[in-house]
């Protein structure tokens, strides 16, 4: 045996694995069964991306019942489908599954985000009695998170036993993810009731909570906490707190932690910056240009964005112009987007340059998305250009064909320009698909 062991930690080749892999099932029976050696072997194969030897390799030979440990060290190394192959292959072998491979299974269910394998372990977990671990709770919830499925999470940790940080930190973000703030938030709170205090985890899902919902008070509370602990503004939470304040319209907070953060990256710079355009676009852009001249940052599409809409926001059509120019001519590395475009178009729109809006989405490098065609209908609209208007909202009806409101808008339009037939083209064709509007528009009758 340990000339195998010795053999598996010193191999060079995927050849090399073959040979040993043959004389393990020739001339040495049923030494894979041992504990240690099939470490060491799933180890070599995962060394040289040859799993799937090793998958085969025990999958053929469940029937001799291998050591749950060899399970549970196989089923972690894999992908996650294959990991849950091979679970599925253990379970009508009769291999029982225990407490470290139910978190490691689900853990394969969570990253392939499928809720029906998630009930089915569920269930198993249930069956084996292991419904009281806490790390198999917490290891369910996390799939019922990643599915979306937090009716599912709550009962899971509704029914738990012990909850620890983790437990909290799980149902947290979970809310935040589903866009449920206010559960996230007062789940937060709750936490604070039961005792268990919160990690640097915690406290970053609790703040993009607050940000997305604006709750300021709980996002000072969540700050003064940070300090009180003696907490090291990092990274990932110093960007937390910029986004939060910037969201939340408290700007000289949200410059005031950027400054006294020893790291940066992209995201942080793009917080401060999208806090700083939504009232102070002449320097969010000072900004900008500084964080176009910063060592080891660069602009990226989503900054990109961030200051064109600002600019378009602002009526400032020469700068978003230059701007826009620049990143066509590979200024920032990389050539614009969709997004980008439809800041362009809602720049020129606002302002009152629709024909050049329109000839930039005729010389658009790829099909003008759904915020094109938006941002050229508001722009048409609030100038009064009833035509150009109509032009747009038939274009968002060919991208969405079952979305009610751009056909109220068309017959709105329609009738304000007195074009009866084609008010009543647009009414048929939505009876036709079934649409119906909740609210009758200007007109909206069939003597018209």
């Amino acid at each position: 045996m340990n000339k195998i062991i010795n053999l598996l930690k010193n191999c060079t080749s995927a050849a090399h694995i073959y040979q040993i892999q043959t004389q393990l099932i020739v001339h040495h029976r049923h030494l894979y069964l041992n504990a240690t050696v099939a470490h060491h072997f799933i180890a070599a194969c995962r060394s040289f991306t040859l799993l799937t030897s090793a998958y085969l390799l025990y999958i053929h030979h469940l029937h001799f019942k291998p050591h749950i440990f060899i399970c549970n060290t196989l089923i972690k190394a894999l992908n996650p489908r294959t990991s849950v192959s091979f679970y599925t292959h253990m379970n009508r072998s009769s291999i029982k599954p225990n407490n470290y491979t139910f978190p490691i299974v689900l853990k394969a269910i969570s990253d392939l985000e499928d809720p029906e394998w998630g009930k089915v372990v569920h269930t198993h977990v249930v069956k084996s009695g292991q419904v009281n671990d806490i790390y198999v709770g917490n290891s369910l919830m996390s799939v019922y998170v990643s599915c979306g499925e937090m009716g599912f999470c709550r009962q899971v940790f509704d029914e738990m036993s012990e909850r620890d940080v983790v437990s909290w930190t799980v149902m947290i973000t979970g809310y935040r993810q589903c866009g449920k703030f206010s559960d996230a938030l007062l789940t937060f709170e709750q936490m604070q009731y039961a005792g268990v205090v919160p990690n640097q985890v915690t406290v970053v899902n609790a703040l993009a909570a607050c940000a997305s919902c604006g709750a300021i008070d709980m996002g000072v509370w969540i700050h003064e906490f940070i300090k009180k602990n003696s907490w090291q503004l990092d990274l990932i939470m110093g960007t937390s707190l910029v986004d939060m304040y910037g969201k939340c319209g408290r700007i000289q907070d949200a410059l005031s932690v950027f400054l006294s953060m020893k790291e940066k990256n992209e995201f942080t710079w793009n917080s401060l910056i999208k806090g700083l355009a939504m009232a102070h676009v002449e320097e969010a852009l000072w900004w900008f240009s500084k964080m176009e001249h910063e060592k080891g940052i660069k602009p990226d599409d989503v900054t990109l964005v961030v200051v064109l809409n600002a600019c378009a926001c602002s009526g400032l059509v020469q700068k978003g112009r230059e701007i826009f120019t620049s990143l066509i001519n590979g200024k920032y590395g990389f050539l614009p987007n969709a997004k980008h475009y439809a800041c362009l178009v809602d720049l020129l729109a606002r302002s009152g340059r629709l024909n050049e809006a329109m000839e930039v989405i005729k010389d658009m490098p790829f099909e003008p998305s759904k915020s094109v065609w938006q941002a050229l209908l508001a722009g048409c609209r609030s100038h009064g250009e009833l035509e150009m208007s109509a032009f747009a909202a038939w274009n968002l009806i060919k991208l969405a064909p079952n979305y009610r409101d751009n056909y109220v808008i068309l017959c709105d339009l329609y009738a304000e320009m007195g074009r009866s037939s084609e008010l009543h083209r647009v009414q048929m064709l939505m009876k036709m698909r079934g649409i119906k509007s909740d609210s009758e528009p200007i007109l909206w009758n069939s003597s018209t």
